[in-house]
């Protein structure tokens, strides 16, 4: 690709009023102007309300003042910024009401195009055809497709066969997951295959087990009526984990290419051991939150959030011992966790690595801790090697104690949004974050198989106390192979 100087852009936001456009895309957007990284282009906003470019501008504006951070609105930044919008009044699966699209676009010919779609993935197939039959589609013109797409392997296939009819070419489809864009995400490239410390460590001969967690103390935010369709299961493990699981399990790429790079991702998802419906219940937990506590404050039962079912038995909690049947991981377990009204928000990859093979020093020494390299997504974006060290004084005594790479304070400088950064890549035409087809396809084979047992067995999920780590069963899940979640640890 060219340099990002020499780009120029149209981006097409679909659903530009949207709460993820609103909260996400257009701040995203506008942080990459204020640090000057932004190429030269337009932001064109689509949505089917009669609008005008000027009191369009004014509606962004009112949002990037609420969701920016403190002291990055400013108003030199914001004139160049608002320049760049414009508005289109479409309604984007109708064909017939493509005229002011079309004549936006037919002004700058050479530019390259996106269209990000910020609607229901229902919409999708419907979008990209008009799209197509509008003549807007270029050889290099690009799609960016939110998650989830689809709610099963069926919906899923339908969706992608539906946008593969309008953009034939899969380098033009970009399906987002903005995990992948988060800065310490990266590094876990730059830990396994910059260092000779771990690649050599990273496989079942030293690697005890493998924890992912991505919790969250929010609840369902408002999401109601779709997460009560979704659930944890779909809404997180399916894309967020599994993406998480794939870059700590996969094989050294022959290059740092989206190409070489989705190849061994996918090779990840398929060396997944199916979880059959007789392993379900020793393999899986499922819970729902009940009313409780976060920092003081009392929240309320699920049942009781706006648009779910009173009767629902959706699953905010879920717990997966994952296993991967290749040759580096033989034997390895990946437990897998995530959950709404959680005791924290934490998001965080950790390596159990193997013991010691033989206690060389005294009991009174201490007890020996294995070590653990944790890498910490959320919030406070880290690395921790945890190792044991001798306390300084008379006599042997040992003590666990982190090498801490904390990535705000050794750097000191803003880190880039991974919206941010997952736009830019877009822009520029860099595929290497996003996911392909198969991945997406592959994932579900693996997820569809658990979903069903869920309902041929009929369980209620279990019940968990709000501002708590999940229900008692998932301890379980991994006390059973005598092991601890990390916090149990600490």
């Amino acid at each position: 690709m060219s340099a990002t100087a020499s780009i120029d852009f149209d981006m097409v936001v679909i659903g530009a009023n949207g709460d993820l456009a609103r909260r996400k895309l257009l701040p995203s957007l506008y942080l990459l102007d204020l640090d000057s990284v932004l190429p030269p282009g337009r932001i064109i906003g689509v949505t089917r309300h009669a609008l005008s470019t000027e009191a369009y501008r004014e509606e962004v504006a009112e949002h990037l003042r609420i969701h920016l951070p403190e002291g990055a609105f400013r108003d030199d930044v914001w004139q160049r910024f608002a320049e760049r919008l414009v508005y289109a009044h479409v309604s984007a699966a109708d064909r017939a009401s493509y005229g002011p699209l079309e004549s936006l676009l037919g002004e700058r010919p050479d530019a390259e195009r996106v269209f990000y779609l910020s609607t229901p993935p229902q919409l999708y197939g419907a979008i990209s055809q008009a799209v197509r039959e509008a003549g807007l589609i270029t050889d290099s013109t690009r799609i960016v497709l939110e998650k989830p797409i689809g709610h099963d392997l069926a919906s899923a296939q339908a969706i992608n066969h539906a946008v593969a009819n309008a953009f034939p070419n899969e380098d033009q489809i970009y399906r987002i997951d903005h995990y992948l864009g988060k800065e310490t995400v990266q590094n876990l490239m730059a830990l396994r295959f910059g260092n000779a410390l771990f690649e050599p460590m990273w496989r079942a001969e030293h690697v005890d087990h493998v924890q992912i967690t991505v919790a969250e103390s929010i609840g369902i935010e408002g999401r109601g009526s779709y997460y009560d369709h979704a659930g944890a299961l779909r809404d997180m493990v399916q894309n967020h984990i599994l993406q998480l699981l794939c870059l700590v399990a996969m094989e050294p790429p022959a290059r740092l290419d989206q190409t070489s790079i989705r190849e061994e991702k996918i090779k990840v998802l398929r060396a997944l051991r199916p979880i059959a419906e007789r392993d379900v219940h020793d393999k899986t937990v499922r819970g729902q939150y009940r009313a409780g506590a976060i920092d003081g404050q009392p929240v309320k039962h699920y049942l009781d959030e706006d648009r779910v079912a009173p009767d629902s038995t959706t699953e905010t909690f879920v717990a997966i011992k994952a296993e991967i049947d290749n040759w580096r991981w033989a034997g390895v377990p990946f437990y897998l966790r995530t959950g709404k009204r959680m005791q924290q928000r934490q998001s965080e990859i950790v390596i159990h690595f193997r013991a010691v093979p033989h206690r060389l020093f005294a009991d009174k020494a201490g007890a020996i801790q294995d070590n653990r390299l944790v890498i910490r997504l959320q919030p406070n974006e880290s690395i921790r090697l945890g190792m044991m060290v001798k306390v300084p004084g008379i006599g042997m005594k040992l003590r666990a104690e982190d090498l801490n790479l904390n990535l705000a304070e050794t750097f000191k400088q803003r880190t880039p949004g991974a919206y941010e950064r997952l736009l830019l890549d877009v822009i520029r035409g860099n595929a290497t974050l996003f996911m392909h087809r198969e991945e997406v396809e592959t994932a579900w084979r693996w997820i569809e198989p658990i979903l069903d047992a869920w309902s041929e067995r009929g369980d209620a999920p279990r019940a968990y106390m709000a501002g708590t780590w999940g229900p008692s069963e998932s301890i379980a899940l991994v006390v059973r192979d005598d092991r601890a979640w990390s916090e149990q640890l600490t």
